[in-house]
């Protein structure tokens, strides 16, 4: 190994210590007592392991929330998909009047700060009616999003025309076209695209924090943020709601760990 390899392990293996230590000490204060906590050192191993924590979890009402997120999260991805599919599709392979013009207006609406459409969103809601519903927490992101259809255009485009040329010869319409030849091309992608819809609808804090309230419709990250105030702060209880809410993600993250990779692998020889 030459010195240059070395230095670059070294640096590798000093980034993944700060980025995982503090995953690993958040894990072994949720198997802490608060007792322990209080007067060992936070560094301390439990002793012994507690499930204390996640118990008074389910005292203090949070599994409500997990099934809040996770249907949530399930509606929000089943129309991301959909409509960034049949966006994507139009604005890759339809021809239609001003079609690259309003491609990339909708686009440029990626530069805008997702906080400056917080209050015009929460007005609508508001005048619909829908305010601290479940509606409210998933029609803002139910129908596409610029980043979607930007990464499905490209990869649709990529396609050769003769796959669906073949298809419209054997009297597939456009909808046949998407479901039977372009959705199967692009399966990596979509579990890409499905995976970081995943993980950014579980982690929203901002848009239910604004639109709930109460704890009907609380979400995994505002009932773990309330947990600091309503328990004085027992950094115990928070980092088993925080374990609780990493968990399923590293799990879908293991799973499609394979199709992420040759999405990669694909958008980088294209």
């Amino acid at each position: 190994m030459t010195s240059r390899n070395a230095l670059i392990y070294v640096g590798l293996l000093i980034g993944a210590v700060i980025t995982l230590v503090p995953f690993g000490l958040g894990l072994l204060t949720s198997f802490t007592s608060a007792t322990q906590f209080n007067t060992d050192s936070p560094l301390s191993l439990p002793k012994p392991p507690t499930l204390e924590n996640y118990l008074g979890l389910a005292d203090a009402g949070f599994g409500r929330a997990i099934v809040v997120t996770a249907l949530m999260t399930a509606v929000i991805l089943l129309g991301q998909l959909v409509f960034s599919v049949l966006a994507a599709y139009a604005f890759a392979r339809l021809q239609f009047p001003g079609r690259d013009v309003l491609f990339w207006v909708y686009v440029a609406t990626l530069m805008v700060p997702a906080t400056v459409t917080v209050v015009p969103l929460y007005l609508m809601m508001a005048e619909a009616g829908l305010r601290n519903t479940f509606w409210a927490l998933v029609l803002p992101f139910l129908f596409g999003s610029p980043y979607a259809i930007f990464l499905l255009r490209e990869h649709f485009r990529s396609i050769p025309g003769d796959l669906i040329n073949a298809a419209r010869l054997d009297g597939a319409n456009t909808l046949d076209v998407i479901t039977h030849v372009v959705v199967p091309a692009s399966r990596s992608i979509l579990v890409t695209l499905a995976l970081i819809t995943v993980v950014s609808q579980w982690n929203s804090f901002l848009w239910p924090l604004v639109i709930t309230s109460g704890s009907k419709w609380q979400v995994l990250t505002v009932a773990t943020a309330g947990l600091q105030s309503q328990y004085n702060a027992q950094w115990t209880l928070v980092m088993a709601a925080t374990t609780v809410a990493i968990v399923p993600l590293l799990v879908l993250f293991v799973a499609l760990s394979r199709n992420i990779v040759r999405s990669i692998v694909v958008t980088g020889i294209k």
